[in-house]
């Protein structure tokens, strides 16, 4: 008879392989004694579930330590080639390809630059054009690495917009980039690039860039925290005990004023029409700046802050500021400060984190104005108990959190491949036992 819980013996052998390779990956090397207390599992389960695991191949010795009084005890860790993750990242001037082994040791990269066909930006987004990108990128980064693509745990892709779950796989509502409903898992499929047991996991850029920052950024040991994407526009993952992977919100889609400047999504008013780089430069051009000819956003961004914030001259004398670069971004700071009291008054994260190009470009300087607003116009007691800070990845973090969607699922596996088959469930006494030992 099938226990309350409906959990096998399977399913608590999956559990523990799941809880050993995970103190392995982000505590190890450890010791199979070690391995007890930091998983709550019994030596003889340990002991078991080790076999398993070096059996596998996904777990090896690493070395030896000094035990008090007794024999060296062997140190464990996850082996890094026993398997390997590829993370892209469809973003707003590239694509980014990178191939990681097991512990997200970078193996191999490619870049594709994405350039406008015709006189929209959006054009740049031509869904052949990147299709062919990721079939060619995945390939190359393959052969440089010499990974047979059987050995891949999966394929992570970071993209602009929202990812609804079909029949026909992942499709990609991106309206700011003029992707209607485009199926982009089945068209990978249909490339035929990679076996059929290789799975794709497509998902919003801001969700693996807050899946890289949560695992091994600024945002580890965090119960609650928001990871921000600032780059052309803005977007945002909440994570939170209840949606430990996070959840991507269109925080750049809030509207901020009625009937404001229109945005790239065709509405007016909304945060990424006035925080978005792209909608900051086109401010700063607006009030008479001049960022450089036939430079690209990053560029001309660079250009705004080395105006509003000078080096000083040969001489150590000041060089005036441009002020109108400054009252851009002042402006900017605010709007962004507005907006990130929005997320404090509604999820009350522990930490707001800030990445993405523009982000890493603004660096503090800038981010001590939008503390200083969002604290400000957020209500006191959240305010009060929230840290905002930048982020610790580079320009790669939407790769690694690409690259952390099959392993993250590899993990909830146990390690195994494929989805085990169903058997019967654990003795009622076992379960119980389980259970309590679990609290």
């Amino acid at each position: 008879m099938r226990v309350r819980s409906g959990r096998t013996v399977r399913d608590l052998r999956r559990e523990n392989r799941t809880a050993v390779l995970q103190r392995l990956y982000f505590d190890g090397p450890l010791s199979r004694f070690s391995l007890g207390p930091a998983t709550g599992l019994s030596s003889g389960s340990i002991s078991n579930v080790v076999a398993e695991l070096v059996n596998d191949g996904l777990v090896e010795e690493a070395g030896s330590v000094e035990s008090a009084g007794g024999r060296p005890r062997t140190l464990l860790r996850v082996s890094p080639t026993s398997g390997y993750m590829i993370g892209v990242d469809v973003g707003e001037t590239r694509i980014r390809i990178e191939l990681f082994d097991l512990t997200l040791t970078e193996l191999a990269r490619v870049e594709r630059p994405l350039e406008a066909a015709g006189p929209r930006r959006i054009d740049r987004y031509d869904v052949a054009v990147v299709v062919r990108h990721l079939r060619e990128g995945i390939a190359e980064v393959l052969h440089r690495a010499g990974i047979e693509p059987e050995r891949l745990l999966g394929v992570g892709i970071g993209v602009p917009g929202i990812v609804a779950r079909t029949a026909d796989g992942a499709v990609v509502h991106g309206q700011t980039i003029g992707w209607d409903a485009v199926p982009l898992e089945r068209m990978l499929r249909d490339s035929r690039l990679l076996p059929e047991t290789v799975p794709y996991y497509i998902d919003n850029g801001a969700k693996t860039l807050g899946q890289a920052e949560m695992w091994f950024g600024a945002g580890r040991g965090a119960r609650n925290a928001v990871v921000v994407l600032f780059g052309s526009g803005v977007g945002a993952c909440v994570v939170s005990e209840d949606t430990r992977t996070g959840r991507a919100i269109e925080w750049g889609h809030l509207t901020v004023r009625v009937r404001g400047r229109r945005c790239r999504c065709g509405a007016q008013g909304c945060l990424e029409a006035y925080a978005g780089a792209e909608a900051l430069l086109e401010r700063w051009v607006e009030a008479g700046g001049r960022p450089p000819a036939a430079a690209d956003e990053e560029t001309a961004l660079t250009a705004m802050l080395a105006a509003a914030y000078p080096a000083p001259g040969p001489d150590g004398a000041g060089v005036r500021a441009d002020t109108t670069a400054l009252a851009v971004l002042e402006e900017t700071a605010e709007y962004l400060g507005a907006g990130f009291s929005d997320l404090i008054n509604l999820f009350q994260p522990e930490r707001i984190l800030v990445g993405g190009w523009a982000g890493l470009q603004l660096g503090t300087r800038f981010l001590d104005s939008v503390r200083s607003y969002a604290t400000s116009y957020a209500l006191s007691y959240p305010a009060a108990n929230v840290r905002i800070d930048l982020g610790t990845f580079g320009p790669d973090a939407v790769t690694v959190g690409a690259g952390i969607l099959p392993l993250a699922d590899f993990f909830a596996r146990g390690g195994h491949g494929a989805e085990p088959e169903r058997e019967e469930p654990l003795p009622a006494w076992r379960t119980t036992l389980q259970e309590r030992a679990a609290h």
